[in-house]
């Protein structure tokens, strides 16, 4: 059983992981350049004389690089939710293989959209609160909008319902830590065209990452 799980979780996260890449290169690393761009237009001027290159944090070269990179980190990422998925269809497997894109959307809604209500995603050079509470506030609301997602499709009882949709709105309602100002180097602009391609380009994601993960599962099926 184990074996099934890791083989669905790798094949499945590899190719999602493919796909984001993609996406990401095309779509979202021109605008994180660009918006590179203005936070080292800001520091350039304020960085002394003789700064120690050595004391900045490391960051991978454009190009190639930066593309590995990020596919290397997009691979373990994807690779760790399919290995969710893949456990959790060993509990209650999909009955067809198409149930893995609902699957995938409640990934989705779990771990990209709902936390982005609270925290949308941040373009380089945009304040932000404390990381140690911003990770908490996430946990938070990924445990919850799944716990509420879960009760919403598998439990029966009324009252379950109703504890579901307060879990699903509770994180938001006690509201994401925020920055003491709000400020960001790069244009409003710029900003919301980073969510936007952030939040489109996972929806693909996560819906090949349950799609795949379902078929390779379902392939593995003991037979007889």
């Amino acid at each position: 059983m184990f074996q099934r799980i890791a083989f669905s979780a790798g094949i499945a996260g590899l190719l999602a992981a493919l796909l984001l890449s993609v996406l990401q290169s095309l779509w979202m690393t021109p605008l994180i350049l660009q918006a590179e761009t203005y936070e080292v237009q800001t520091e350039a001027p304020a960085m002394p004389e003789h700064h120690d290159q050595g004391a900045e944090a490391w960051s991978p070269e454009d190009g190639w690089p930066r593309t590995l990179s990020t596919f290397g980190g997009n691979l373990v990422v994807a690779v760790g939710f399919g290995l969710i998925l893949a456990g959790l269809f060993n509990l209650r497997a999909p009955n067809r293989v198409s149930q893995g894109l609902l699957w995938g959307l409640a990934g989705y809604a779990t771990f990209c959209l709902a936390p982005s209500l609270g925290l949308p995603p941040e373009l380089p050079g945009t304040a932000a609160a404390d990381l140690t509470l911003r990770q908490a506030w996430w946990l938070g609301t990924a445990g919850a909008t799944a716990t509420g997602l879960a009760l919403l499709a598998f439990a029966r009882h009324p009252g379950f319902k109703i504890a579901a949709l307060g879990l699903l709105v509770l994180p938001h309602l006690l509201g994401a830590p925020q920055p003491v100002e709000h400020s960001s180097l790069a244009p409003h602009e710029l900003q919301w065209q980073f969510q936007i391609a952030v939040l489109a380009s996972n929806l693909p994601f996560w819906l090949l990452l349950g799609l795949a993960c379902s078929w390779l599962f379902h392939r593995q099926a003991p037979h007889g």
